[in-house]
């Protein structure tokens, strides 16, 4: 049998790909090495990127970008390897305009890199968010009951679980730590679906996101909504080795979350 190899998987909201490129980018991704990057919230349209954006290091590049408004949301994977396919429309308007979404598919495991919608600005975005989750949880279903093994990660904008966010009684009428979102992600682990840093360290508490107030970083006030969530035969076969939060890395006002995958 062939060597099994290991494969770096990092997720990071980055608040803006312009502004963290004037923050030592590059450098800090040469020093975590991984294999796949994925990041959200790249606010850039196609025309705005740079050719250091677009082949950054050895890594191909593959983006999604809102056609709603400029400066908005955006999504892109950088993958040393080549996937075998990649998708960035879903032949939903709604959802595919605001570049939220990107599937890569390869040989071992689907691939998500999801930059899910923020719900504090109204109603209407609060139900666009939960219609999102809905229409993706449907999709990757038909996926996961045809035997594809899954891998979806990004920014959820939700905290699960009390242990996921510093003051979760103040912000328990907040989108982001409602009742209704939360029970999503309680949905997400009854389909099947393992948040992988919760399996590995289940009473850890450990922050991936921080308000730029009230020095909400430096006091550690800060909520977990970054997830790699992958479905349990990737669990039960061992291929997850670990998860991980990268909380000392700085440059957004997230950190990069990652896994260990071995196959």
């Amino acid at each position: 049998m062939p060597d099994k190899r290991k494969i770096k998987i990092l997720s990071w909201n980055v608040n803006g790909l312009r502004a963290v490129a004037k923050k030592d980018f590059t450098k800090i991704i040469e020093g975590l090495d991984p294999d796949i990057l994925l990041l959200q919230e790249t606010k850039l349209q196609k025309d705005q990127r740079t050719d250091e954006m677009i082949h950054m290091l050895d890594y191909k590049s593959f983006w999604s970008y809102s056609i709603v408004k400029k400066g908005y949301s955006g999504v892109v994977a950088y993958s040393k390897q080549e996937p075998q396919k990649v998708t960035t429309s879903f032949l939903r308007p709604e959802f595919d305009n605001e570049g939220r979404l990107i599937q890569l598919d390869y040989k071992d495991f689907i691939l998500f890199n999801i930059y899910f919608p923020n719900g504090q600005m109204s109603d209407d975005r609060l139900k666009y968010k939960l219609d999102f989750y809905d229409w993706f949880l449907n999709y990757a279903n038909k996926l996961k009951d045809q035997g594809k093994s899954l891998i979806i990660t990004g920014d959820f904008n939700t905290a699960h679980n009390e242990i996921d966010l510093k003051n979760p009684k103040p912000n328990s009428k907040r989108s982001g730590f409602l009742r209704i979102e939360r029970d999503v992600l309680d949905q997400m682990v009854d389909m099947g679906y393992v948040d992988t840093f919760r399996h590995f360290h289940p009473d850890k508490v450990k922050y991936s996101w921080w308000s730029y107030r009230f020095s909400a970083r430096k006091n550690n006030a800060g909520w977990r909504i970054d997830y790699f969530f992958v479905t349990k035969d990737l669990i039960d076969k061992g291929v997850i080795k670990k998860a991980f939060i990268d909380n000392d890395v700085f440059g957004s006002d997230h950190c990069p979350v990652g896994v260990m995958v071995e196959i």
